[in-house]
């Protein structure tokens, strides 16, 4: 199948599931096409899908991600004061290294909201829809929500990294607390524990909780810095740890904390 063929395959598959859209015509142009794809996957519940469909569908989505670009740690400089730090703007889901973090809800099902910009949404899209099936399993074993400031991990599927590092972090409704606080850097160490128990020898970390959880980008760039700083030097690891940002003012605040610029006095 040519990458065109893979893609109007899917959709009708994920269509065919529901018979709310059996008369749904497919769109002419190819991105509405693609945003349609997206779309089916986010709103799709964790349940059974065929092995052609996964053969197709990892074959579509590898694709696509060569065709969108990959960035290999071994291309990152580090930053000055620390050989293991490294600071890089990006899109989070085209970095190859051993393992990334979502910034997940306590549901741990990914972002269930058709084409929503959040990191946890378009995780899942580019990882697949095994990634939601195994985050469902974790969750069935679990029994209950994931608490704020731990961490699981899963297969990344078909993203370029190995593995994905998934935690809840604090959601920042009225005045910035302390808890607030303690809670955003539990989530930084529960995931650093968590990737030196399971051999990862790169992570690569979002700025968790600064989206839709509300949580100031300057304090979470700090405690950020602090807590992943204060964990390589107590634990002497060599794991290299990747700042991710994408937007300016998070490149401009992490500079700051990592002594790449020096504060703006005016």
């Amino acid at each position: 199948m040519t990458q065109e063929e893979k893609l109007i395959y899917l959709i009708r598959a994920l269509l065919n599931e529901d018979e709310r859209y059996g008369d749904m015509e497919l769109p002419e142009l190819e991105q509405d096409r693609k945003n349609l794809l997206r779309a089916l996957m986010n709103v799709r519940m964790p349940k059974k899908i065929s092995r052609q469909f996964l053969e197709v569908q990892d074959s579509y989505l590898q694709e696509e991600s060569r065709r969108n670009g990959i960035t290999d740690i071994n291309e990152l400089t580090p930053v000055p004061l620390d050989p293991r730090i490294y600071l890089w703007q990006g899109d989070i889901t085209t970095l190859r290294c051993d393992a990334i973090v979502n910034a997940a809800n306590a549901q741990m099902l990914g972002c269930f909201q058709p084409l929503h910009g959040c990191i946890d949404n378009i995780i899942h899209t580019k990882a697949g829809i095994q990634l939601r099936l195994a985050c469902h399993r974790l969750m069935m074993e679990q029994r209950c929500d994931e608490p704020t400031g731990e961490a699981k991990i899963t297969s990344a599927y078909n993203l370029p990294c190995k593995y994905v590092l998934h935690t809840v972090g604090p959601i920042v409704q009225g005045p910035l607390r302390e808890e607030h606080e303690r809670l955003l850097a539990s989530c930084y160490r529960s995931c650093l524990e968590l990737a030196q128990l399971s051999g990862v020898r790169h992570i690569a970390f979002c700025c968790i909780s600064t989206g839709v959880f509300m949580f100031p980008n300057e304090r979470a760039a700090e405690i950020a810095v602090d807590t992943v700083n204060t964990w390589l030097n107590e634990t002497g690891s060599n794991m290299k740890v990747i700042f991710n940002v994408f937007k300016d003012i998070d490149l401009m605040l992490y500079k700051y904390c990592l002594g790449e610029t020096e504060a703006d006095t005016e």
